[in-house]
């Protein structure tokens, strides 16, 4: 029986080179490999060896004959991936390992952060022989949005911290706790330290709604609720006003998904889970019944990937509703992830509601205009849109308006990169300049010797988890590449 690809798929990659038939795509040298919602098994294809089940660092990859009834809608979404007769080009190519020459100073190199884009460039740093790596973290623990972004129930999500656990028990490297570059200490004393330093510090600043009434309390960005029900020490303070039956999530991304989740689930399935303890217990007196989720655009153009929106289809106790009229909403499907999408949303809006336990509101063609409200948030105001004829999928409002009452208003709209002090940044990209991970002096600069760039700060705000293994790998090259050839100089200093 073939193997499936699940819910959990974190997209690194790793089954991709374990498997020895080819049967797992998107590969990291196709095109749609940063794109894709996941990888997926070809059902003929299949030797059914197993290699990729042992590859799998969260355990999404399940025999056909072994998936538990909340998998099952996988079988057809892997399946689909190759029912247009997609191109199976060869194996992803072979990459030699990194090798520096012989006689040299050992490889020395800091890296800024220690989310998952810094672990995977550790990782492949330490393959290098001799090479040490010294991670500097603000906080005082480790694994980045691994650890305070991910939802607490996605428990399959999380294990990819066991992988990390390995990363930093390798020999080679240390980390440094509790220090901030500009705070505590300065970009050029790293350069005067190392032979080269990586900076993976995300995308850390919210985007933030431009609408009347956005700084009202009651009125945040989703990242924070994320932050604060994670135990984020940033966030630990904060609080959040659960005491209106109605929150409205402006943007349907996954991190939305994740919110009204955690919103309306039951406060009983939270328990024991990772979920910060003032935060259950927050929960636990929430009187929120529903969660609406709006969107700009219509079903066609959702945020969110396809095993989000399956996993929260089966999540029990909640009402997942979206009105059939939507449908009509879509502007066409080219592409497989989403075709799959819309059908998912018709086999939604198709199913009745149960009318018990909460609801989660799916609204498509809408765009705050204000957030309502005297001393805190009582509302938002909605404007109706309607795609603009012959273009594409741009929209504009329609003239209708409406108010949805609501005490909590979260936006959930992306992420932006902020600068690092004494380190070059594209204001316009909200990333650092850079060539394939080398930094470089402005955009379209020259090369910046020593300084380099991976994860959401190289790239911006897209893929998951997984993705920024190929990132880091196409990073580290150009960093043993560069000490290779001579262009980086040795340490001058060393860390107290």
């Amino acid at each position: 029986m073939p193997h499936v690809v699940t819910q959990s798929c974190c997209g690194d990659a790793s089954c991709v080179y374990a498997c020895p038939v080819n049967c797992i795509h998107p590969t990291p040298d196709e095109p749609d490999f940063l794109t894709s919602d996941m990888l997926y098994i070809d059902p003929v294809a299949c030797v059914d060896c197993g290699a990729c089940v042992s590859a799998c660092p969260v355990d999404a990859i399940v025999p056909h004959d072994r998936l538990a009834e909340s998998q099952e809608p996988f079988v057809p979404i892997n399946a689909a991936f190759y029912a247009d007769g997609r191109p199976r080009p060869l194996l992803a190519p072979h990459v030699p390992p990194l090798t520096v020459p012989q006689g040299r100073e050992p490889l020395d190199v800091a890296i800024v952060g220690t989310g998952p884009a810094a672990m995977y460039a550790a990782d492949e740093l330490l393959t290098v022989p001799g090479a040490r790596v010294t991670m500097y973290e603000r906080l005082s623990a480790p694994y980045g949005l691994a650890r305070t972004g991910v939802a607490p129930d996605h428990v399959k999500t999380r294990q990819v911290s066991e992988l990390f656990d390995r990363i930093v028990a390798q020999d080679g490297l240390r980390i440094v706790y509790g220090t901030q570059v500009g705070r505590d200490v300065t970009h050029q004393q790293l350069l005067d330290r190392h032979h080269a330093v990586v900076y993976a510090v995300g995308a850390s600043a919210d985007r933030r709604l431009d609408v009347p009434g956005r700084d009202l309390p009651g009125a945040a960005t989703a990242t924070e609720f994320v932050a604060w029900y994670n135990g984020h020490p940033d966030f630990t303070d904060r609080r959040f006003d659960l005491s209106h039956e109605r929150a409205v999530i402006v943007g349907n991304g996954n991190v939305a998904l994740d919110v009204a989740r955690i919103l309306t689930a039951d406060p009983e399935r939270l328990a024991g889970t990772s979920i910060a303890p003032y935060a259950l217990e927050a929960l636990r007196h929430s009187r929120v019944e529903e969660v609406v989720i709006v969107a700009r655009r219509g079903i066609a153009h959702s945020a969110f990937t396809v095993p989000e929106l399956v996993g929260l289809m089966q999540t029990p106790g909640i009402d997942l509703v979206l009105d059939s009229a939507d449908l009509d909403l879509e502007s066409g499907a080219a592409d497989p992830t989403t075709s799959q999408k819309i059908r998912l949303l018709r086999e939604l809006a198709g199913r009745p509601a149960s009318g018990e336990g909460r609801r989660i509101v799916l609204r498509y063609l809408a765009s705050p205009l204000a957030i309502t409200g005297g001393d805190r948030v009582e509302g938002v105001e909605l404007a109706r849109n309607a795609y603009v004829p012959g273009s594409g999928d741009r929209v504009e409002p329609t003239g209708e308006r409406e108010t949805l009452d609501a005490g909590l208003v979260l936006s959930s709209i992306g992420y932006r990169g902020t600068a690092v002090p004494g380190v070059p940044f594209d204001e316009a990209r909200a990333v650092m300049p850079n060539a394939g991970g080398r930094v470089l002096t402005e955009p379209d600069g020259a090369v910046l010797p020593g300084v380099y760039a991976t994860g959401w700060i190289k790239r911006g705000p897209t893929g998951f988890i997984g993705t920024n293994k190929q990132d880091a790998m196409e990073t580290v090259r150009h960093v043993v590449d560069d000490y290779a050839a001579g262009r980086l100089s040795a340490p001058r200093t060393t860390l107290v």
